[in-house]
């Protein structure tokens, strides 16, 4: 199935994070600091949607119209911006594509996937219960599992460890690119390219 295609309306790139200097470089950030990638390969600047309540830059992704996007709020609350910024761009729930950490994933492992369920992921839950679906298109950058007995809470707002830094841009472009893939090939050929 060649969803999304290329040529068609704006396609609308959610990378998940929450707001603050607190909060950067940290593992649950990952989501944005894609989007700051996309960003860079579309020549976009991010500036402040009021309507949306997020951080947004528009620009071409392979050929098409994107309008890429960070909600402003904390994660647990991304469904109000992201489903703000679809109805103001009126880009369509199948044409969105949301950028997020996974802890189920190694580090460095990036899947893509449609619909199903959130893992525990509160910014997740928080875009499916306000769109009233879960059929969007999803972007899962790995971060592994938190050593030992450290709280999963606890570990996604750590920054990343020194040798994770060094792999880091990698991940980051692969992400990237995988959003492109979809947008190029559609969900099932960028699957069994990337996976």
């Amino acid at each position: 199935m060649a969803f999304p295609t290329t040529g068609a309306g704006p396609v609308l790139v959610a990378g998940l994070g929450n707001p603050g200097t607190e909060y950067e470089g940290t593992r649950h950030n990952v989501g944005f600091a894609v989007a700051d990638v996309l960003a860079g390969r579309v020549g976009g600047r991010f500036s402040a949607h009021r309507k949306s309540g997020s951080d947004v830059a528009e620009g071409r992704l392979v050929g098409r119209k994107a309008v890429l996007v960070k909600p402003r709020g904390y994660m647990n609350l991304s469904g109000g911006p992201v489903t703000n910024a679809l109805r103001f761009f009126s880009v369509g729930v199948e044409d969105l594509v949301v950028v997020h950490d996974d802890l189920d994933l190694d580090f460095g492992v990036v899947r893509l996937k449609r619909g199903g369920g959130e893992g525990g992921h509160n910014g997740l839950r928080s875009i499916s219960k306000s769109l009233g679906t879960k059929d969007y298109l999803r972007v899962r950058v790995g971060i592994g599992r938190p050593p030992g007995r450290q709280d999963p809470a606890d570990f996604v707002l750590k920054r990343w460890s020194s040798t994770e830094r060094k792999e880091l841009d990698v991940t980051l472009e692969l992400a990237a690119d995988a959003v492109e893939a979809l947008l190029t090939e559609g969900l099932e050929a960028a699957q069994n390219r990337l996976h």
